[in-house]
C-alpha cells in the first residue's frame, strides 16, 4: 500500500519475536520502524511527532500495558493513532482499548493484510489532523 511507504511505525511488544517479525513486514511495505520492548521504554523515548506514524501496542506488558501507554499519551495531549494488538482479547478489552483512544484492537496472531488494511486507515487519520 502506498500510504505505508515512507511512513514510520512505533511498535511497542514486551515479546521481542513479535518486534523482529513486525520489523520485517513492516519495512518490506517501505515503513521505518522504531521498536520498544516496553511501555516505559517507548514513553521515556517518546513519539517524535512525525505527520506519518502510527502506534503498534500489545495490551498485556509487564509492568504497564497498552490501555495506560494510551492514558498517558492522551494524558499529555498526543494523538498518535494507536492500533492495540493482544492474544487474549475479549468485549470488555475491546471496549476499554477504544475508550482509551485506540483506533481498534486486533488479535495475534495478525493477519499480514488485516494488519496492513489497519495501519492505513491509522495513518490516514493522522495526515487528516
Amino acid at each position: 500500500m502506498e500510504i505505508l511507504e515512507g511512513a514510520t511505525a512505533y511498535v511497542v511488544d514486551d515479546d521481542e519475536a513479535v518486534r523482529d517479525s513486525m520489523r520485517v513486514l513492516l519495512e518490506s511495505y517501505g515503513m521505518s520502524v522504531e521498536d520498544y520492548p516496553s511501555a516505559c521504554a517507548f514513553l521515556k523515548a517518546g513519539p517524535r511527532g512525525l505527520t506519518l506514524s502510527c502506534l503498534l501496542l500489545d495490551l498485556h506488558m509487564p509492568g504497564m500495558g497498552g490501555i495506560e501507554v494510551l492514558e498517558q499519551l492522551r494524558a499529555r495531549g498526543d494523538r498518535i493513532p494507536a492500533i492495540v494488538i493482544t492474544g487474549k482479547g475479549d468485549l470488555a478489552s475491546r471496549s476499554r482499548v477504544v475508550g482509551a483512544g485506540a483506533l481498534q484492537m486486533l488479535e495475534k496472531p495478525v493477519n499480514e493484510d488485516v494488519l496492513a488494511q489497519a495501519i492505513a486507515a491509522a495513518l490516514r487519520s493522522s495526515a487528516a489532523v
